[in-house]
């Protein structure tokens, strides 16, 4: 009977023990489990990596309007170049791209009318002066009641006639950059020089050597780039927000990465058919970039700002398209403890990214604000 006493009791202590060993086998287990969940640092490799921790803060952040549009000129900058009178061009030097000074002879024009022209001049320069004459004499005979009233205006007529028409043919000579005191000398050519209105780049040439040019072809275009400007287009839904002397950042996406700034200066007052607002910006360093004219411009027009809750761009590292940052946790000995989150980042601005759960972290939460993509980005 004692023998079957001592084999229950050894098999309830042998059953205790086993429960025992079990119990302690799956709490290690669940102690590991929560361990291995954590990202692990020692403090030489948080020192050696440079790393950093920082909390969340509040920056502020611009509220913009997106907008497109084009490096522009002022109208005074822009120039047709066109002949005042027909003609065959017998030369034209200059290519797309050249350089011209104002006053700078461009093309060269030739037409039997412009001699014609010429005689006319010279013809009625040499009547004036027998007509002047003539005004003269009848003047003096009608204030004796020597001659008629109708010899006197006649004469008058002829007189004041002529010096009309020789006004006329002076301006016109002028206006085609021929001299009317060379043509009093005797001096008629059969050509004439165009100038150029302004200084500028030439940026289109639309004839060539024996063509024929009227009063309405434009020969060439020439821009002067000295000052540029933006114009942008505004759509109707944004254009309340928008005033002078708002600051503007740009980018020309298909020369540059780099961004550069400007400020309102005019808002235009009508809508076009695409119920779009021009805006006039006026750029800062103007003369330090090289700016063409019709570049195609991406552009943010700062409205407001905002304060915003952020983190270092540096904390965030995006894994298949969902940012995570890295939250401390804990520091046993020498080792830190860190924990993977998702996160959503609404905008990015100056080193800085806006964090769309701020407010469902602790306010004294500590994330890892360097060092983070060699823990988690590789």
């Amino acid at each position: 009977m004692k023998s079957y006493i001592y084999y229950f009791l050894t098999l309830v202590l042998l059953a205790g023990v086993t429960g025992c060993g079990e119990k302690s086998s799956t709490n290690e287990t669940s102690v590991e489990t929560e361990i291995s969940s954590f990202i692990e640092v020692t403090q030489a490799q948080y020192d050696q990596l440079g790393m950093e921790m920082g909390s969340i803060t509040e920056k502020s952040f611009p509220v913009r309007v997106s907008v497109n549009g084009m490096i522009d000129v002022p109208p005074e900058n822009r120039a047709m170049v066109n002949a005042t009178m027909g003609g065959y061009i017998k030369t034209t030097p200059f290519l797309i791209g050249d350089k011209v000074s104002k006053g700078q002879t461009l093309v060269t024009l030739e037409n039997p009318e412009f001699v014609s022209l010429q005689q006319q001049y010279l013809e009625v320069n040499e009547q004036l002066s027998f007509l002047k004459a003539e005004y003269e004499r009848h003047t003096i005979m009608s204030e004796e009641n020597i001659t008629s009233q109708k010899n006197f205006l006649k004469s008058e007529s002829d007189y004041k006639s002529a010096l009309a028409r020789h006004s006329g043919l002076q301006k016109q000579l002028q206006m085609l950059n021929i001299s009317p005191e060379q043509v009093k000398n005797g001096t008629i050519v059969s050509t004439v020089s165009i100038k150029a209105p302004i200084s500028g780049s030439i940026t289109k040439v639309n004839v060539t050597k024996g063509s024929y040019v009227s009063p309405a072809t434009a020969i060439m275009e020439i821009i002067n780039n000295d000052h540029v400007h933006l114009e942008l287009s505004v759509f109707e839904k944004d254009i309340m927000k928008v005033k002078k002397g708002q600051k503007i950042t740009f980018r020309i996406p298909e020369a540059s990465g780099d961004t550069f700034h400007a400020k309102v200066y005019l808002v235009g007052t009508s809508i076009d058919a695409n119920r779009t607002i021009k805006v006039h910006g006026h750029l800062e360093d103007e003369g330090k970039e090289k700016f063409l004219t019709g570049m195609f411009v991406e552009a943010n027009i700062i409205t407001d700002d905002i304060q915003e809750k952020a983190l270092p761009s540096n904390a965030i590292v995006t894994i298949d398209n969902i940012p995570n940052v890295l939250i401390f946790e804990k520091k046993e000995g020498d080792v830190y403890y860190f924990s993977q989150k998702e996160v959503s980042v609404d905008e990015e601005l100056d080193g800085f990214s806006v964090i769309k759960e701020a407010n469902s972290f602790a306010p004294n939460t500590q994330f890892l604000t360097k060092g983070t993509y060699n823990l988690i980005g590789e």
